[in-house]
């Protein structure tokens, strides 16, 4: 017969199943919310912008129409900093399952209320002011919703499975990206974007905003009935003030050197993210806009699987050498392809395919370790905060990367741009992961 001690000991040590139960879950609770994140963010990038004329004067210029839209991608990304400040606090010091549910039904609230926004036939200018501040608002909840549910899910992982589940996390990107395309391209098949009065641009776009907004609530929904609370923060004493110990001693250091690591990933990104779809359209190499998507499908979902392998790898080899490595590859390698894709593209459509998924693949792929390789490099205390704010806080500089571009455009061809925010993105990307120590091995329950 089990006696009280057996049952206090069953509780303090967690039989192997209940604990694999747990981290499963918590590792399928920090992938959809993955996945609503980068589907969140590539809604304007790609759902929206065949509708742009919705929201904008019917005079405004290339350059006018540019701004705008740069500026609802950097309303959402700037937001993002700001979130995972708040959330950040929220989850080190009351819990990262509470974060994750708040966050992610402002989320949904946010997303939900773009999808109803009048256009500029009804408001005027203020109709892109609100969609601009509501995108604003939608990335301060985004920036809490990764800030708790990937902490939580790298404390529930086994130590040597950390390395598969922060690719398995990082598949959200890719499949987000692939998932909202296809949307978009099957809504403008059946509706195609003809004038501003054309189906589409009137309320197709919406849909897509309307599924961002369902993915949150069910993401809260499984929160609430699936997922438990970290047993890593349970156990751990609390601060009252995580922000200031984050920003003392041994955290500020492996924070700034978190913060430069994540500079370097973003700004390598968005010439692939960003750019890379503007450079193959017809304005740039003259690929026609379904192709273009077609292609670019392809790439992030082969990316989905190579980010797993590219994750697994690094569990084998450490995550600094990873780093090093991908880091390098992207300098040299992805530079080359990208120069040889503005070069030849034009004239070779297979060398543009093929370069295409080339620098997505190389370029992407060693995001895979960042779920990992972040949280290994905060203690329990300060994890989430240290964590949100890195991650998000660096995004801030290079989401102007259209502005860096355009001055780069006045001493350059406009094309060749793209390569060199990549290079020197890789660049920093090196310099931080040669900084940094090894960490596959440290003990989040202690930090060492």
């Amino acid at each position: 017969m089990a006696t009280q001690d057996d049952a206090l000991t069953t509780t303090r040590n967690p039989s192997p199943t209940r604990s694999g139960d747990r981290s499963r879950k918590a590792l399928i609770g920090a992938w959809l919310g993955f996945f609503v994140d980068l589907f969140d963010i590539y809604l304007p990038i790609i759902a929206l912008a065949p509708a742009i004329a919705y929201f904008i004067s019917p005079g405004l210029g290339t350059a006018g129409v540019g701004i705008v839209s740069g500026c609802i991608f950097a309303a959402t990304l700037v937001g993002r900093p700001i979130g995972a400040a708040i959330f950040g606090r929220i989850a080190d010091t009351v819990g990262r399952r509470r974060a994750t549910i708040v966050a992610m039904t402002g989320a949904g609230v946010a997303t939900l209320a773009i999808a109803v926004l009048p256009g500029y036939h009804q408001l005027g200018i203020l109709s892109v002011v609100l969609f601009i501040l509501l995108r604003l608002l939608a990335g301060v909840f985004l920036g809490g919703e990764y800030t708790g549910a990937n902490p939580l899910a790298m404390e529930a992982a086994p130590r040597e499975k950390r390395g598969l589940y922060s690719g398995i996390i990082n598949t959200g990107f890719p499949l987000a990206y692939a998932a909202v395309s296809i949307i978009t391209l099957v809504l403008l098949l059946i509706m195609p974007a003809q004038g501003v009065d054309s189906a589409y641009v009137q309320w197709g776009w919406r849909i897509p905003f309307v599924i961002g907004a369902v993915l949150s609530f069910v993401l809260v929904l499984y929160y609430r009935k699936t997922v438990e609370e970290s047993a890593v923060f349970t156990k751990a004493t609390r601060t009252g003030s995580p922000l200031k110990q984050l920003f003392t001693g041994t955290n500020a250091v492996s924070f700034f050197q978190v913060f430069v690591l994540m500079t370097g990933f973003w700004l390598s990104l968005q010439p692939i993210a960003a750019s890379l779809p503007l450079l193959l359209g017809k304005n740039g190499l003259g690929m026609s806009s379904r192709s273009v998507t077609l292609v670019l499908v392809v790439a992030y979902l082969l990316l989905a699987v190579v980010d797993v392998a590219a994750a697994v790898l690094s569990q084998r080899i450490g995550r600094r050498r990873f780093l090093v490595l991908g880091s390098a590859a992207m300098a040299t390698v992805a530079t080359v392809v990208y120069l040889a894709l503005v070069r030849y593209g034009a004239t070779n459509s297979v060398l543009a395919v093929i370069a295409t998924i080339a620098l997505v693949l190389l370029v992407v792929s060693p995001w895979a370790v960042l779920p990992a390789y972040i949280n290994e490099r905060f203690p329990t205390s300060v994890r989430a905060s240290g964590y949100g704010l890195a991650y998000s806080l660096a995004v801030v500089l290079p989401s102007f990367y259209a502005f860096y571009q355009a001055g780069l455009g006045t001493i350059m061809p406009f094309n060749y741009t793209g390569a060199v925010l990549l290079f020197l993105g890789a660049v920093l990307v090196l310099a931080a992961a040669l900084w940094g120590p090894e960490t596959r091995d440290v003990d989040l329950h202690t930090g060492q």
